[in-house]
């Protein structure tokens, strides 16, 4: 089965681009909407929204029209970058001009297939290319368009499940919160790569992780003390703790993500995992059970204590984002075609929610860097 085909969305139509000075003199954030362009009820490009921090509403503003399967990206202030998820994989350099709007400045090959995530670090853009197991770089120039690639390490083996783990399939890459190291999560292999990225744009493996067979880990989160890990899995629908010191990640106990009794069809695929700001709580999207599970965060970061499960309004819940305040918690329910907007009560972890947005089959949401 791949999971790349899981959809259901009915896309709507994007509205005219909005120039930056008419977002901020509303009050609100530009924000990035991923979809994919060459599914049924997808978008055209890379959707772009206004996100009011203020009262939660997010709106569509406008499209980047021609950005082929922008399923992933990251706002940079003046540059954004954007995956192109397709089997000769692509990323996608834009820079957002003095009226606001976002111009594709080039695209490079990853080298791989179907990259899905990606991250800006020391002047370098990684990509994991999820279907050939492989994280690409690529530097950043001058004018935040991207330079030929530097390095492409493609990771091997295979886990128990024939139909996801038949090999290597990364799923993120990203740099640990002191800077040291960069993580790549391979769901095929379950396994969490360190590597150490050197100045001429190489990886140098420095260590790996191994999760327990058929976890199929997809994300993981830092605690801000940056001495614990969050890894979401997949396969299992469980959460692993993992501690963490210099690029090596040692897995430690795992929880269910799905509520005691919770039904077992159809089946659960956690997603995004997210750390509120101060620490206290852990966010996962589940798709199929369509819910945020809501962690409390305990024994300062090495122990988590699942509080509850909120529907999440919508269906398949892909991505979920915090906006900077930790006020409100975005999901972007890929089935559903809509962005559901949770105000989080900040005492206890709770969900709350405020509005929901139309968007084509919307699978990240990223706010102004």
């Amino acid at each position: 089965m791949d999971r790349r085909r899981f959809l259901g969305a009915v896309g709507v139509g994007a509205g005219l681009l909005m120039t930056e000075g008419v977002a901020e003199a509303r009050g609100e954030v530009r924000a990035y909407l991923g979809t994919y362009t060459t599914w049924p009820g997808g978008g055209t490009g890379l959707g772009l929204g206004a996100f009011d921090p203020a009262t939660g509403r997010l709106r569509v503003t406008g499209v980047v029209e021609d950005v082929a399967n922008p399923s992933f990206v990251v706002d940079a202030g003046r540059f954004a970058y954007a995956v192109n998820e397709q089997s000769d994989g692509e990323v996608t350099a834009l820079a957002v001009g003095a009226d606001g709007v976002p111009k594709v400045l080039n695209s490079r090959s990853t080298g791989g297939a179907d990259p899905c995530h990606l991250a800006l670090h020391k002047g370098f853009l990684l990509s994991a290319n999820y279907s050939s197991g492989s994280v690409a770089v690529h530097p950043v120039r001058p004018d935040g368009g991207l330079g030929e690639r530097t390095d492409l390490v493609r990771h091997q083996g295979s886990g128990p499940d024939p139909e996801r783990q038949e090999g290597p399939h990364a799923h993120q890459v990203l740099p640990d919160p002191r800077g040291e190291f960069v993580l790549a999560v391979d769901l095929g292999t379950d396994s969490v790569y360190s590597y150490k990225l050197e100045e001429v744009g190489t990886l140098t493996l420095a260590g790996t992780a191994r999760l327990h067979p058929g976890a199929g880990p997809r994300h993981l989160a830092f605690h801000p003390n940056g001495r614990f890990a969050y890894i979401a899995n997949e396969l299992d629908s469980t959460i692993v703790v993992a501690s963490y010191e210099r690029g090596a990640l040692k897995p430690g106990p795992r929880l269910s993500t799905l509520p005691e009794g919770a039904p077992t069809t159809p089946r659960n695929y956690p997603a995004e995992v997210l750390v509120s700001p101060d620490g206290r709580f852990v966010y996962l999207s589940n798709r199929g059970h369509d819910s945020v599970a809501v962690f409390a965060v305990e024994r300062s970061g090495a122990a988590l204590r699942l509080v509850g499960t909120t529907p999440v309004g919508g269906k398949y819940p892909r991505h979920i984002v915090l906006d900077r305040a930790g006020r409100f918690l975005l999901a972007a329910n890929q089935n559903s075609g809509d962005v559901t907007v949770f105000a989080v009560d900040r005492a206890t972890g709770g969900l709350r929610q405020v509005s929901s947005t139309d968007a084509p089959i919307p699978v990240c949401v990223a706010f102004r860097g």
